[in-house]
């Protein structure tokens, strides 16, 4: 990984990030990251939040953050606010994320029973279409060891499986951030996402967001991406030098000097 101060960003024109722990410093929304994403949307650069936060979570981050849209629940969804009201588009048909919904509680329950230590995710009942099952946020924090195990059972119930900074994320489906993010960007601002690309700054932490890693040339950790040093399938090609939201507001200081 370079050091962010090798990132060519003077033809940025949008930031895609993930929120947990890169935006957020330890489960919170610092006024410093805050306050950058508001500097950097205020100069007409286009600002999409990537996150595995739930709808509910995310129908707030939509309506009032200064975001262009949202896409949550690891590409299930994306939600945009625009002309008064929100526009929300889905991968799956409500029937079928009703089916899955009651399908991934017998899966959790498994799993908690299976992995000592970890709990289904206090945000839970805000999702409509993933299990998170908490291995670091709101239990004692388990080894990376647990998450992985996690996630292998997850893969062993047939569900695409994510390890996050605080989540192991699981559904039903082939989707993912990047091909979410790619239908948002060709629905919503009528852009190619492959011939744009070049012009957008990625930023994550965590092994799920590897696949905007490697699609995105300017894709940048915050420096806590070293913690999953090895575990990641494709590492940032960038690293910040400060960790979570610090390292954002960073990364928004570099691409406005620009």
């Amino acid at each position: 990984m370079k050091p962010l101060v090798e990132l060519p960003a003077g033809a940025i024109r949008g930031l895609l990030f993930d929120i947990d722990d890169t935006l957020t410093t330890r489960g919170k929304l610092t006024a410093e990251a805050y306050a950058a994403l508001e500097r950097l949307h205020a100069a007409g650069k286009r600002t999409v939040a990537v996150t595995g936060r739930p709808a509910g979570w995310c129908d707030h981050l939509a309506r009032m953050w200064p975001v262009d849209a949202v896409v949550g629940e690891n590409g299930a969804f994306y939600f945009r606010y625009a002309n008064g009201r929100l526009h929300r588009r889905y991968h799956d048909t409500p029937e079928v994320r009703a089916r899955n919904r009651e399908r991934l509680t017998r899966i959790a329950e498994r799993i908690v029973a299976a992995v000592p230590g970890c709990a289904i995710a206090a945000d839970q009942p805000y999702r409509e279409t993933d299990l998170a099952i908490d291995y670091c946020e709101d239990v004692p924090p388990l080894p990376l060891a647990a998450a992985e195990r996690i996630a292998e059972l997850m893969r062993a119930a047939g569900l695409q499986a994510k390890v996050s900074s605080i989540h192991v994320n699981g559904w039903f489906g082939d989707y993912d951030k990047l091909a979410m993010t790619r239908r948002l960007f060709a629905d919503e601002f009528h852009i190619e996402l492959e011939r744009e690309r070049s012009a957008v700054v990625y930023v994550g932490d965590s092994p799920n967001d590897a696949p905007m890693f490697d699609f995105f040339p300017c894709s940048v950790g915050v420096a806590n991406v070293q913690r999953f040093a090895g575990v990641i399938a494709t590492p940032p090609k960038y690293i910040t030098r400060a960790s979570a939201g610090a390292g954002f507001a960073e990364v928004i200081r570099h691409v406005l000097g620009a």
